[in-house]
């Protein structure tokens, strides 16, 4: 019987977007790397905070992710590493993200980078940007909620 490869690896996360924008629609796409960049995935040193993505000429493209050369790179290590990379999506999903994407206020953010059956996937998300008052209000939920959880802990722990 064959060994069980590790599923589902977080190898980067964008805990910022949760705070900036409302979340509607997510789609999990693959990612394509060159060189040696899967190596620099799997040892953790990436970063999407400032990623973002866009669809140009029917095709998806992440921008601003960082992934850290490999320290025992060769000569096919990618000399820019915030460059644009490709993400594999199915043509449906695309055209769906494209024309969400283009009503006003939309977005394409990347919110989690993993490794599903060995290969680098991106889970995306289709966002639609919080303003002030909209951030104050979830931040108020989360101390609420926080808040009730803290004393139900407290009332768990005293004997009756």
């Amino acid at each position: 019987m064959a060994k069980k490869k590790n599923d589902d690896k977080l190898l980067a996360q964008n805990r910022k977007s949760s705070h900036d924008y409302f979340i509607e629609e997510t789609y999990e796409a693959g990612l394509v790397l060159t060189g040696t960049e899967i190596k620099s995935l799997r040892g953790g040193k990436a970063n999407i905070s400032d990623a973002f993505a866009t669809i140009r000429n029917g095709e998806a493209f992440v921008h601003n992710m960082h992934i850290s050369p490999f320290e025992q790179g060769n000569r096919h290590n990618p000399s820019d590493p915030t460059r644009a990379r490709k993400l594999l999506l199915h043509k449906k999903e695309i055209t769906k993200l494209l024309g969400l994407s283009k009503q006003e206020g939309y977005t394409i953010v990347p919110l989690k980078v993993y490794l599903k059956n060995g290969f680098a996937k991106m889970l995306i998300g289709l966002g639609k940007g919080k303003k002030n008052y909209d951030k104050r209000e979830s931040a108020a939920k989360k101390d609420a909620q926080r808040d009730i959880q803290r004393a139900l802990k407290e009332r768990q722990k005293l004997p009756r």
